[in-house]
């Protein structure tokens, strides 16, 4: 007894430990296919998502799928088993109150069954709230310091608080339905299916006999009915899994924005044009408007124009964050569509402006997964006017930044930016109002590099602050997403009453 005992322990161990390690391995699969799908959809989709909301379905809703995989799937089959079992012997013993018992099951799928129906809307309901909730927090993690200085960190604990409690109530129905319809239900059935039994060997003479087979069959019951409850019991955990694998799938039927990359196209000298280009974020907003330019190669190309003017937008669509509804893009000829990814990514440089640093090294921030040597890397510091003060850091290039860069200015953070975009040799160097944030020092740096890359890169700097461009080979003044003024910027001040003109004039009323 003891060895069988020890050997049916030893297999329900090995029984569980194989689940585990396959639940472990698909909820791998699963998450990484998810981050994998999100990293590849276009910017429309991000657009549209909430960062906190997006995060919680490729953690909190993969984990769910990954215990319907390590614990509910494994109980279930396990009772299952047992049940089985028990109705074979009870079946052995007398078929005829077997039959009786066998109606248990039919009763408790009835009871699952409401179960889910009562379930389900709470179920969904508390872990789109539990979504919510990730996403008020990462947002009020991510704009603290606006929140702590506006006096208004109070505010956003009483909206929490009033998501929490939405999510309390959502979580209390599911609870109140577990409650009645599943243990207390099943009690139930057992009572009144030992009262049956009982009645049924009432009916006759019992001899010593028959009162063994009562007392056999009354613990095969407590075998049947202990089992069944454990599978009811279960079906609390498999509603929130299918719950939380219904949104995942939804989430991977997101479309990948289809692209026909020709593997022969490459990156030559980086000229640019621009034909006959529209685009609206809306149907009824044309952000750009049939929009043709032409960059030549090496050139240092400036954009000018008001706010909502669509010079971010060209940007965007150049780094093809979005497809143009009318209209072609051509990177030396070649349309941008095309390009294959990895010469895309080779060919285009990104200084943004507001820089995004990893709470990594310096090597780490410039390289960002890229197989760049040291030498490559410092000389594209030295390009960016970042060597200097990255040399007397405590550990020069291995000193660590922190949270979004915390151990350097803002103006520094924008020189490790410039670096990393010249890390990777790129023939076009894109600058998205990468001056407005920098003081006038850190600005003339920025400048000299910018002076040195001339024909030798491309350069596309969008500048709300004009004396970035001011020695451009040509500065375009975009108005209402249409070209309105294209010139150097003497040629552009000799326009009176142009745009460019005003833009300085206002520029240099505010300084």
């Amino acid at each position: 007894m003891l060895l069988a005992g020890w050997a049916a322990s030893l297999l329900r161990y090995a029984q569980l430990r194989r689940m585990a390690a396959v639940a472990q391995r698909s909820v791998l699969r699963l998450r990484e296919q998810v981050y994998a799908h999100v990293l590849a959809q276009p910017m429309a989709f991000f657009d549209r998502s909430i960062t906190g909301q997006l995060l919680s379905r490729i953690t909190n809703d993969t984990d769910a799928v990954n215990n319907l995989y390590r614990q509910v799937l494994f109980v279930m089959l396990d009772s299952t088993i047992v049940v089985a079992g028990a109705l074979v012997a009870m079946a052995w013993l007398d078929w005829r109150l077997m039959l009786i018992v066998l109606a248990l099951v039919p009763a408790s799928s009835g009871i699952i069954w409401l179960y889910q129906r009562a379930s389900s809307g709470p179920v969904q309901k508390a872990r789109a709230l539990r979504a919510e909730l990730n996403a008020q927090m990462a947002e009020s993690m991510a704009g603290m310091a606006m929140l702590q200085s506006a006096g208004a960190a109070q505010r956003f604990a009483a909206r929490y608080e009033t998501a929490n409690q939405a999510q309390l109530q959502a979580r209390v129905q599911e609870l109140r339905a577990n409650a009645w319809l599943l243990r207390p239900a099943l009690d139930l059935l057992n009572v009144l299916l030992i009262v049956t039994v009982i009645y049924g060997f009432g009916q006759r003479e019992l001899s010593g006999m028959e009162v063994g087979l009562l007392y056999a069959f009354l613990a095969y019951i407590a075998r049947v009915v202990e089992p069944l409850i454990q599978i009811t019991m279960q079906f609390s955990q498999l509603q929130q899994a299918l719950v939380a694998a219904s949104r995942v799938r939804a989430l991977l039927r997101e479309p990948s924005e289809p692209r026909s990359h020709r593997p022969d196209l490459v990156v030559g000298a980086g000229a640019i044009r621009f034909e006959h280009l529209h685009f609206a974020y809306t149907p009824e907003q044309p952000v750009l408007r049939d929009l043709d330019l032409d960059i030549p190669a090496g050139s240092f190309v400036g954009i000018a124009g008001h706010t909502g003017s669509g010079k971010s937008t060209l940007l965007a669509l150049l780094l093809r964050f979005y497809q143009p509804q009318q209209g072609r893009i051509l990177i030396d000829g070649q349309p941008l569509a095309q390009l294959p990814d990895e010469t895309f990514h080779e060919a285009l440089g990104l200084v943004p402006q507001e820089p995004y640093l990893i709470a990594g090294s310096v090597r780490d921030n410039i390289r960002m997964g890229r197989a760049i040597p040291d030498e490559q890397l410092e000389a594209a510091a030295r390009a960016a006017r970042a060597h200097d003060f990255l040399s007397a850091l405590p550990q020069a290039y291995d000193s660590r930044l922190g949270d979004g860069g915390l151990a350097v200015s803002t103006g520094q953070k924008q020189l490790i930016a410039l670096a990393r975009a010249l890390a990777g040799n790129p023939r076009i160097l894109l600058l998205d109002e990468a001056t407005a944030n920098i003081d006038s020092a850190t600005e003339a740096q920025v400048g000299e590099a910018l002076r040195a890359l001339r024909g030798r890169v491309t350069v596309i700097a969008i500048a709300h602050r004009l004396s970035t461009i001011r020695d451009a080979d040509q500065i375009v003044v975009l108005n209402h997403g249409r070209l309105s003024e294209r010139g150097t910027h003497e040629a552009l001040m000799a326009i009176e009453g142009g745009i460019y003109q005003r833009l300085v004039q206002l520029q240099a009323l505010e300084e």
